[in-house]
């Protein structure tokens, strides 16, 4: 899979979304109507590492990581308990390797926050992930709807 091929399927899958490139990554925000400034992060795609998020080594030829939040029940169903909140420009201390290829793990610095990555996903590896997308946007429906009542 390509980040391109991501980009594709997220925003043919999955209604609502708004793509933008800020940051120094390619942010999905579900975003219906573009009723609020950004909308509600849905997925990222980061190809190069950032001052406060080197964890991926994502400097490497070729290297990105696909990013979503999941459900904590998700989270710790698929990884285990959930890393403290890292202290600024660090990495969570997770037992996973956090430049392996091809692999669910936690964000390197959003894992608290129940984001989940991958870096270089096959198209297995993205089929496997479909589940965890569908949760994902299910729980950005939630928060933009909650977020548009206040």
């Amino acid at each position: 899979m390509s980040p391109s091929t991501i980009c594709e399927f997220l925003l043919a899958h999955y209604s609502g979304l708004v793509q933008l490139n800020k940051w120094g990554e390619t942010s999905f925000f579900y975003n219906p109507g573009k009723v609020l400034p950004h909308g509600i992060y849905f997925a990222t795609i980061k190809e190069k590492d950032g001052a406060n998020d080197k964890g991926s080594n994502l400097d490497r030829t070729e290297i990105f990581r696909f990013n979503f939040a999941v459900a904590p029940a998700t989270f710790g169903q698929h990884l285990g308990p959930k890393p403290k909140r890292p202290a600024a420009g660090e990495v969570i201390n997770t037992r996973y390797d956090l430049q392996q290829l091809n692999t669910l793990m936690p964000h390197p610095v959003y894992g608290w926050m129940n984001w989940v990555c991958v870096l270089n996903p096959d198209d297995a590896c993205f089929a496997a992930l479909k589940p965890l997308l569908d949760e994902s946007y299910q729980l950005a429906q939630k928060k933009f709807a909650k977020r548009c009542k206040n």
